[in-house]
């Protein structure tokens, strides 16, 4: 049986379904987006370009915890707490891709069965590949698309607290941080790191038994976060409890958010920060464009295995190596120096 590839759909279309907020057609733009074939990025490229107007209206809110913090519980309770506010909700959330199969779960849906069915909300899993920082490489451009229709609070949930979680501040307006009761040992493990770019910290399964703990663990993290300065605009992240299965402290979360919100908005840090965000997503693309090329150059490929074996035999040092390839490459791409690669 001959195979017929599915006809692709043209720019005015991908367009007009996105700003209609038209579900199927958003879901079929973020595909597209997160595409590999160089022909679907130069039609991302195009949709993209025509939507970047409708962007920048949501509040935007990364969300990343310890193991076992309880993540997706708590995405859901605040999630219908945020659609309750009849306010429209994306829910990017991010699955860590296997190193072998590079395959991802994707079971997100599964594990938010009320939200996942909100008229309201918009859950959209996306593997996050070889990307650091525990986000998919098309996370921005899926936020953008999601806020082209007209979805006003964002989540992007990371894969977890170890990585370089600088990349998700870096498209975020606030940033939570989730933990679990036990502060003494817990403020070992966690990275000071981690703990400064946080807003908030939520101490999750503050319910039952579990309560007194989450308290006491709220007065040590509060402590903790003292000996750290305020950041620019004078915002000393809020600590609080919450459990999710119960309902409290959920309302607490969101007063903060928009408390941090207002804030930013009056000194005028908010719009600051897109900016700021915007034009490092540029560096970061133009990285990601450039390791694309390098890698698919036909005499690059023919010299890095031989390059690589010097290396792992001890016979080359990797820097040598590094900018011989480098090297190699200028030479290559010499002759279409005034064009595209």
């Amino acid at each position: 049986m001959k195979y017929v590839r599915k006809k692709r759909l043209s720019v005015e279309s991908y367009v007009e379904g996105v700003l209609s907020g038209d579900r199927i057609r958003l879901s079929k733009a973020i595909t597209l987006v997160e595409s590999m074939l160089p022909e679907d990025n130069e039609l991302a490229e195009e949709v993209l370009t025509k939507l970047i107007p409708h962007t920048g209206n949501s509040l935007r809110i990364g969300i990343t915890g310890v193991p076992g913090v309880g993540k997706s519980t708590f995405i859901e309770s605040f999630g219908k707490y945020v659609t309750s506010l009849n306010k429209k909700l994306a829910v990017l959330t991010i699955d860590p891709s296997s190193q072998r199969s590079k395959g991802a779960i994707l079971g997100d849906k599964t594990r938010m069965e009320s939200l996942s069915v909100d008229p309201l909300a918009f859950i959209r899993p996306s593997p996050s590949g070889s990307a650091l920082g525990g986000v998919a490489q098309k996370t921005r451009e899926t936020m953008f698309l999601c806020e082209a229709a007209g979805y006003e609070v964002i989540f992007i949930e990371t894969v977890g607290v170890g990585q370089s979680e600088t990349a998700v501040k870096e498209m975020v307006d606030f940033f939570l941080l989730l933990m679990l009761a036990g502060a003494g040992d817990e403020l070992q493990g966690i990275k000071k790191g981690i703990m400064e770019m946080a807003d908030s910290l939520v101490i999750t399964k503050a319910d039952g038994d579990n309560k007194r703990r989450a308290e006491k663990a709220q007065i040590e993290y509060q402590n903790a976060l003292h000996l750290f300065p305020p950041n620019p605009v004078g915002w000393y992240p809020k600590v609080t409890t919450c459990s999710a299965i119960h309902q409290t402290g959920i309302r607490e979360i969101w007063d903060t958010i928009e408390a941090h919100y207002r804030l930013t908005v009056e000194k005028g840090a908010f719009v600051e920060r897109r900016k700021i965000q915007n034009i490092a997503w540029m560096h970061h693309l133009l990285t990601e464009i450039l390791t694309q090329r390098f890698y698919r150059d036909e005499t690059v490929k023919f010299f890095l295995s031989d390059k690589e074996k010097q290396v792992a035999n001890g016979l080359l040092p990797a820097i040598k190596a590094a900018r011989d390839l480098i090297r190699i490459y200028d030479e290559s791409v010499k002759p279409d120096s005034r064009g595209h690669n």
